[in-house]
């Protein structure tokens, strides 16, 4: 299992650097498109690496991190809808 955490640490990062990377090639740095990217990788990463019979616990904190990113995602697209009706 140590292994799984390790290989799953290492991806994520790996996929925050390809973001970042991507951004400064665009030329948007965007707080809030890094981090839409960055949940939508960790998401994956949970969903792969999840067993129907064992939870270890850094698996059970990987989904109640991802857990809480879908509610900042959700604060996020709420601003952004609001910000579209008031104008």
């Amino acid at each position: 299992m140590n292994r799984k955490r390790g290989l799953s640490s290492a991806v994520f990062i790996t996929w925050m650097m390809v973001i970042v990377g991507l951004m400064l090639i665009v030329g948007t740095l965007d707080l809030e498109v890094f981090f839409v990217m960055a949940l939508i990788g960790l998401l994956v990463i949970v969903i792969l690496i999840d067993t129907s019979s064992l939870q270890p616990d850094h698996l059970r904190r990987m989904k109640y991190l991802a857990a809480g990113g879908i509610l900042i995602f959700g604060y996020i697209v709420a601003n952004r809808i609001m910000g579209l009706l008031s104008q």
